[in-house]
């Protein structure tokens, strides 16, 4: 499918390493709930394992190297992964995360259900808090999209796309046709 989200998660690992990962096949499924589609072999999920949490950014077009990077190196054979970004990470005082400060929107979650499947690994977290850098905020306090600065991945020809245009309204554009 197109578009998909390039998704950030961060966890702790020992030590309070901070380890992020990119990731694609996962998102949104129900109002306040996310589902991560991933091997159950990534430092990641080791981390999500035993501590039972995580954060969850939305990657940026200012930090497209940055985030393509964490889907490239593997957390289980570079220590320095994340350091080698140059990037910086707050602990987050909702949940035992790492908040990547560069990204602009994060949601703070904590795991609900592991699913183990014919289909893969899934991780199911409750989403506890969303923090959004308030140059994402319209004046309403509400997070603008088009201020995101968000991309998209393309598994066809193994893309990074732009969004951000609003180009129509939610439950208003088709009502001609009730």
């Amino acid at each position: 499918m197109f578009p998909m989200p390039v998704l950030m998660i961060a966890t702790y690992g020992e030590n309070n390493k901070v380890d992020v990962m990119n990731m694609a096949w996962g998102g949104i499924c129900a109002e306040n709930m996310v589902a991560l589609n991933i091997d159950e072999n990534h430092k990641t999920t080791e981390n999500i394992k035993k501590r039972g949490v995580f954060t969850l950014s939305i990657a940026d077009i200012p930090h497209l190297d940055e985030s393509d990077f964490f889907g490239i190196a593997s957390g289980n054979k570079m220590e320095d992964k994340f350091e080698r970004t140059h990037m910086h990470a707050k602990k987050s005082i909702r949940v035992d995360a790492p908040i990547i400060e560069e990204y602009p929107i994060t949601l703070e979650c904590k795991v609900v259900e592991f699913q183990h499947t014919v289909y893969g690994f899934r991780v199911l977290g409750e989403i506890l808090n969303v923090v959004a850098d308030e140059n994402v905020l319209d004046e309403r306090g509400k997070v603008d999209p088009t201020k995101i600065n968000a991309f998209v991945f393309d598994q066809f020809q193994n893309g990074y796309y732009k969004i951000g245009e609003k180009v129509g309204h939610a439950w208003k554009n088709g009502v001609k046709y009730m």
